[in-house]
C-alpha cells in the first residue's frame, strides 16, 4: 500500500559549525507534513549526534524562527550556531560582504556631502589575543543571502531611529590577520549625536543579528575555534 502520509521536502543550509557536524553545505531532506522546524533538528541529530550538543537558533527562508515553526513544501532551513560578533546599491545605505582588505576612506568618500558635518567610522580589527590565548588570524564565513536581508532590516531601522544621511557597513569573509579590519561601519550626519548613535546601533545590531561565523587561529598547537553568542532578534 502506498504511504498516505503527505510528504514534504526542505532545504537545509549548513553554516561553520553545524556544517562541521552534518558534514555538508546543505541538505535536501523528505519530511511528513507537519513536521517542526526542532523536529527537523532532531530527526538529523540521529545521524549526527553533534549537532543536537550544539547552541542554535533557527532560520526558515532567511527569517529567524521559533523552534515550534511547522515547516512547509520548499522552506529553506538553517540552524544558526553562535554568530560572531552580495549588497544592494542603495544611495541611503549599503552592506557589503567581501574578500580582501576594506577601505574605510573609500566608504567615507562614498557617504559624505557637504550638507554632513559629522562622518563617525568604527573599524573593528583582529587583535593578537583572546581570553589569554595567542592569536594568529580569524576566519569568517556567512550566510550571505540572509545576512542581505537581515542587515537591510537593521538599516531601515536605523534611518527611522536617527537623523542619518547615510551609512555603509562592509563586513570582510575569509582570513582577516591580526592588525587588519574584518567590519567598517560608516554614518554620517548634520549632526555628531545621531552618528554616533547610528553607529553604535548598527555595529551592536549587526554583531547580535546578523548571521556571520568567526573561526579563530590560535598560536598554540595550531588550534582552530569557532567563537561567538547565539543571535538575538531585535537586539533582545
Amino acid at each position: 500500500m502506498a504511504d498516505s502520509v503527505a510528504r514534504i521536502r526542505v532545504t537545509v543550509r549548513c553554516f561553520a559549525a553545524v556544517r562541521e557536524a552534518l558534514g555538508n553545505d546543505h541538505l535536501v531532506v523528505d519530511l511528513a507534513t507537519g513536521t517542526t522546524v526542532e523536529a527537523l533538528r532532531r530527526l538529523l541529530g540521529g545521524s549526527a549526534p553533534q549537532l543536537l550538543r550544539l547552541q542554535v537558533a533557527y532560520a526558515v527562508n532567511r527569517d529567524y524562527a521559533r523552534a515550534d515553526t511547522v515547516l512547509r513544501d520548499g522552506d529553506e532551513v538553517a540552524f544558526i550556531p553562535p554568530i560572531s560578533g552580495g549588497s544592494g546599491a542603495n544611495d541611503l545605505f549599503r552592506f557589503d560582504l567581501v574578500h580582501g582588505v576594506l577601505d574605510p576612506r573609500a566608504l567615507e568618500a562614498e557617504c559624505r556631502t557637504d550638507a554632513d558635518g559629522a562622518i563617525v567610522t568604527f573599524s573593528g580589527t583582529t587583535r593578537d589575543h583572546n581570553e589569554g590565548a595567542a592569536v594568529v588570524s580569524l576566519r569568517y564565513e556567512a550566510y550571505v543571502e540572509m545576512a542581505n536581508k537581515v542587515m537591510c532590516g537593521l538599516f531601515e531601522a536605523a534611518l527611522k531611529q536617527f537623523a542619518i544621511t547615510r551609512a555603509r557597513v562592509a563586513h570582510r569573509l575569509g582570513e582577516v590577520p591580526v592588525g587588519e579590519a574584518s567590519v567598517v561601519v560608516v554614518v554620517v550626519s548634520a549632526h555628531r549625536g545621531p552618528a554616533f548613535d547610528a553607529c553604535r546601533f548598527l555595529m551592536d545590531r549587526l554583531k547580535h543579528e546578523v548571521p556571520i561565523w568567526k573561526l579563530e587561529q590560535l598560536r598554540q598547537g595550531d588550534t582552530v575555534r569557532w567563537i561567538g553568542d547565539l543571535p538575538r532578534p531585535g537586539g533582545a
